[in-house]
């Protein structure tokens, strides 16, 4: 088990620049997640840690050791990949125990510890079948049965359940954390699903465009996002954004008045940044929205999907601007598709976000 360090990396195809000056460090054990949206960097990022793509520059240190120029069979990593990358003509006993038959290892050493890993990940009665016989899920244990079995350091994962269905994700999902408790390995796993980040993850890194948006605990992310991008990346839902103003910096107090919304927020702040007359936005989780007959703002409902242990409003205030609002409960008969509803919520609730989608930070007790 070995730590990672990340210092100032860049990678350039060409003139193109797709990662800039990333720096992370990896604790010994830690499952550390990269995510975000499709071309942000991350697989990338990652096949530069495995020695896959050649690093510009920066350093990339494994266990203390820097590993930058470091050829991949030499770094201490072993790579699932998203397409399980197995032999079809070897069985799943000649898939995992390939690298140490290459290696030279005896035959009844390599079937000794295929058979202690096949047994860890339930594969036990699949040893002598070849990868057409056995399910997206099977094959995914295979693939990560033979990156055990080389020992490594640091265990890498690109997107290894995009290939499954939902189900199947799931419980693929519960496998590779009870996994992970089992080894105690160092484990980064590239996903973009956000689902997979929140609930794998003991440090989450969300990336945008090459960098490093925010990192930390998972749940640290989705309560106290730095900024717009985070808040509105993690959550399914996705966060409501209202279009607001500054009406009013009194001292600490700084006034905000949401777009059609009847009661302004008077929100107490050191962030002294904000001056009256800019454009900023308040964000709201749609669990935190609540119906409210006599609720500040106002919206038009455009569908409902009712999913059984509550369902999700969508409307729209006056301006135009989509709100969703997330309910534990059934709806009243009474609101339907078309009709109009008053909402409400916490001032503890909200986050601001001023106009370059910084988080502006407050007294939530106020």
């Amino acid at each position: 088990m070995a730590g990672l360090d990340l210092h100032q990396v860049t990678k350039r195809f060409g003139e193109t620049h797709v990662i800039h000056g990333v720096d992370l460090k990896v604790e010994p054990g830690e499952f550390c997640v990269f995510v975000g949206p499709s071309g942000c960097g991350k697989s990338t990022l990652l096949r530069m840690i495995a020695g896959l793509e050649e690093t510009t520059s920066g350093t990339i240190a494994i266990g203390g050791r820097d590993m930058t120029r470091t050829d991949p069979a030499n770094r201490g990593v072993a790579m699932v990949f998203q397409s399980y990358a197995l032999y079809p003509h070897l069985t799943v006993a000649e898939n995992m125990g390939y690298a140490l038959r290459i290696a030279g290892r005896p035959k009844a050493e390599i079937r000794a510890a295929v058979e202690e890993v096949a047994a860890t990940l339930g594969l036990s009665v699949l040893l002598d079948r070849k990868p057409k016989a056995l399910s997206g899920g099977q094959r995914q244990r295979v693939a990560i049965g033979r990156a055990i079995l080389r020992k490594p350091q640091v265990f890498l994962f690109d997107e290894p359940l995009s290939n499954l269905d939902a189900e199947l994700r799931v419980s693929m999902r519960v496998e590779i954390a009870n996994l992970h408790r089992r080894l105690g390995a160092t484990m980064i796993y590239v996903t973009h699903d956000q689902v997979e980040a929140m609930t794998l993850a003991d440090r989450l890194v969300l990336l945008r465009a090459g960098r490093i948006e925010q990192q930390g605990r998972p749940l640290d992310l989705y309560n106290d996002p730095d900024n717009r991008f985070v808040a509105g990346f993690l959550g399914n839902p996705r966060m409501n954004f209202l279009p607001a103003s500054v009406i009013a910096v009194n001292g600490q107090a700084i006034t905000v008045k949401i777009e059609d919304c009847a009661e302004p927020l008077v929100l107490r702040s050191t962030d002294m940044t904000l001056t009256e007359g800019q454009p900023v936005e308040v964000g709201i989780r749609p669990s935190h929205v609540s119906l409210s007959p006599n609720g500040p703002l106002g919206l038009t409902v455009d569908s409902i999907e009712h999913l059984g242990s509550g369902s999700l409003v969508y409307g729209r205030t006056n301006a135009g601007v989509g709100v969703t609002v997330a309910l534990d409960q059934h709806l009243p008969g009474s609101i339907s598709t078309g009709n109009r509803i008053q909402i409400g919520f916490q001032l503890s609730d909200t986050m601001l976000f001023d106009a370059d989608g910084k988080r502006v930070r407050y007294d939530k007790g106020h």
